[in-house]
């Protein structure tokens, strides 16, 4: 992966760069889906968090859990789930955007002192499209999604997962970008471009 290459998948559409990693271990909690579903998406969770080489816990000492993830079938839903109007500014707002959008996925991050990431609400509407995708890679999408700040149009053009011989597999050279933004050597957050030679660096280094 080259500079070039790596640039985008964190400059927003404002034209800013941004990538920022999570700054404690990751503590996920997942509702509304069966026991089985459960397990594959916290496998999910594990496999990108290790992948990264980064930390889970039972308990986050200041919120509990850190990551949740909500599926549900209408984003009307989410005005019904107990205090999360608390957790989510301006929630009935952002839901009455998101039915207009017709979308059927949407992250809000929150940030320590240092901006990396403290925390993380993620919403999957299960409308035909989504239910029609394999259990697994939903999981896995979600789970790459949420382990780094990415730009807002980082997968539009190219999905960070493909499916080879059966298998949903992560895109190497998109591992590769979250093993390298994940090394000690570079910092929680970043807001220069030259951040993308750093971990074109690190990539190399690592391989």
């Amino acid at each position: 992966m080259t500079p070039d290459q790596i640039a985008p998948l964190f400059t927003r559409s404002d034209g800013s760069y941004l990538c920022a990693r999570w700054g404690r271990p990751i503590v996920p909690v997942i509702f509304g889906v069966d026991d089985k579903t459960l397990a594959t998406l916290k496998g999910a969770v594990e496999a990108v968090v290790a992948l990264a080489g980064h930390r889970m816990a039972e308990t986050d000492p200041e919120l509990g859990t850190n990551l949740m993830v909500f599926f549900f079938r209408d984003w009307q839903e989410l005005l019904e789930v107990p205090n999360l109007d608390r957790l989510i500014d301006d929630l009935a707002p952002l839901v009455g955007r998101l039915q207009a959008a017709d979308a059927n996925q949407y992250r809000v991050f929150r940030f320590d002192g240092q901006n990396a990431i403290r925390a993380a609400f993620v919403f999957v509407r299960m409308d035909q499209a989504l239910s029609d995708v394999p259990a697994e890679l939903v999981a896995l999408s979600q789970a790459v999604q949420v382990i780094l700040l990415w730009s807002d149009r980082a997968f539009a053009g190219r999905a960070a997962l493909a499916v080879v011989d059966g298998q949903t597999v992560l895109r190497p050279e998109i591992a590769a970008v979250i093993r390298a933004a994940y090394d000690p050597v570079l910092p929680d957050v970043a807001t220069d471009p030259s951040h993308a030679l750093r971990l074109s660096a690190r990539i190399g280094a690592l391989q």
